[in-house]
């Protein structure tokens, strides 16, 4: 056996159909000279002891996401840094299975003992965009679920995004209904008043307050606070002042100045605050964009300066 796959000899040895010596390996069953080994292609040397300990505990696979993702966790809950392309939870008409309610499951399970044998899921009290980089916060327990949907709906969450968009708005407060179909099949503001067939005022109430932060070339770097957390609201909300946010392919149709090019809609979550679920402790995080987030921002910074000569 000097020098064959451990898989093949595993095989070779016991008996074994190659989908069962693979899976005994895989999941930690496999000893060689008393150390697990998990690598089907490690070479194995003559006089060296193959052991089959069908008791030994599974090995659990090293986690897909990374640890620098997880800005914090406790028994009630866990605050993550989400990447953009990643979607927050399932969506029903999506075939996509790695979501970050999922993978940051995933990685408390490999790191804290007490995610497993915690409820099988995370508990969604907000979401943001696939496309939006940026904080979110999962409940962990019942209770804290139950606490911090309370706080999201009494508003009391603290939220503060940064957006890269067209031309140069002015900081204001802007209070809309946002309906779900405003017209051409997409979500957009209705005019106060508005009622549906049965009578009822149409659409939810929306307030977002936006700050410009740095006027560049063509564009403008703003940090918007949401009162309430409408899906798009910030993306509507900044598209209807027309300056919608760089990279957003839904609400910058019918834009007539020139498009910036961007991979994805500039947005991001960059600060997070609430209240402790059980101790009550105020808590507070703030994390910055992305790399492709600065480029951008770095790039027409860079030009709104040689245009005015000071580069």
């Amino acid at each position: 056996m000097d020098g064959a796959r451990l898989d093949k000899t595993v095989k070779n040895h016991f008996q074994l159909p190659w989908g069962k010596a693979r899976s005994w390996i895989d999941t930690g069953k496999v000893f060689i000279d008393g150390n697990c080994v998990t690598d089907q292609g490690q070479p194995v040397r003559a006089g060296q002891r193959i052991e089959l300990r069908m008791s030994a505990p599974k090995k659990r696979p090293a986690p897909r996401m990374s640890p620098k993702s997880i800005i914090y966790f406790d028994e009630e809950l866990v605050v993550v840094n989400k990447a953009a392309g990643v979607m927050s939870v399932p969506h029903p008409e999506s075939e996509e299975v790695d979501t970050l309610d999922r993978l940051t499951l995933e990685y408390l399970r490999y790191v804290d003992p007490k995610a497993r044998s915690n409820r099988s899921s995370l508990g969604v009290v907000h979401r943001i965009d696939k496309d939006t980089s940026g904080l979110l916060v999962f409940a962990r327990s019942y209770p804290a679920q139950k606490a911090l949907s309370e706080q999201f709906r009494a508003h009391s969450i603290e939220r503060r995004y940064l957006a890269l968009v067209h031309g140069y708005p002015k900081s204001q407060t802007i209070q809309t209904r946002i309906a779900r179909d405003a017209g051409e099949g997409i979500r957009g503001s209705v005019p106060e008043g508005t009622t549906n067939a049965m009578g009822e005022e149409f659409g939810r109430e929306a307030i977002t307050h936006v700050e410009v932060l740095e006027k560049l070339e063509g564009a403008s770097l703003v940090a918007c606070r949401i009162e309430t957390g409408r899906t798009h609201q910030i993306r509507i909300h900044l598209s209807e002042l027309g300056h919608p946010i760089i990279g957003d392919k839904v609400y910058s149709r019918g834009f007539e100045g020139e498009l910036i090019p961007a991979g994805r809609t500039m947005l991001h979550a960059e600060q997070l605050g609430f209240l402790h679920p059980r101790t009550g402790e105020s808590l507070k995080w703030t994390e910055q964009p992305s790399k492709d987030f600065q480029r951008i921002y770095k790039g027409l910074k860079l030009r709104k300066l040689a245009c005015s000569g000071k580069a």
